[in-house]
């Protein structure tokens, strides 16, 4: 996998977003673009089934980060994608099973609290104080 840059997506603004932790630079910047060869496989199931590739890897994110973003329907997904990533050993042997299982219920815990329908002052305010609540969250499971 190769990390490009400057490979804009086609009509869409690129943002140069200010890292919101020191470490948010390089392979970890969240406005990272990256090019890499998807599997044949993959490719023919995303045809078969009429969904683009960047659709099913911004949902497996989506929904593996536990996110406000569409969460309708989609409880299964996500505890599917926790066990997923459990079980591939991602975290490991840095936090045990039981830890990460709090991780994905706190991102969870996280990811249901926004305001629908709410005046967009209020939608704002929720905004800033979820950023400032991973800052808190993250490092509390860093150490």
């Amino acid at each position: 996998m190769r990390k490009t840059k400057n490979h804009p997506k086609k009509n869409k603004p690129q943002r140069n977003r200010t890292p919101q932790m020191p470490w948010q630079t390089g392979d970890y910047a969240r406005d990272a673009r990256f090019s890499f060869m998807l599997p044949i496989p993959f490719l023919l199931l995303c045809k078969l089934v009429n969904v683009t590739p960047e659709q099913i890897l911004l949902d497996f994110m989506d929904n593996l980060s536990f996110g406000s973003w569409k969460r309708e329907g989609r409880d299964e997904a996500r505890a599917l994608l926790a066990d997923y990533f459990i079980a591939y050993g991602y975290g490991q042997p840095k936090f045990s099973t039981d830890d990460l299982r709090s991780i994905f219920k706190e991102l969870d815990a996280l990811g249901m609290i926004w305001p629908v329908n709410a005046p967009m002052e209020l939608i704002e305010l929720t905004g800033k104080w979820r950023e400032e609540f991973y800052t808190y969250w993250f490092d509390k499971w860093r150490k």
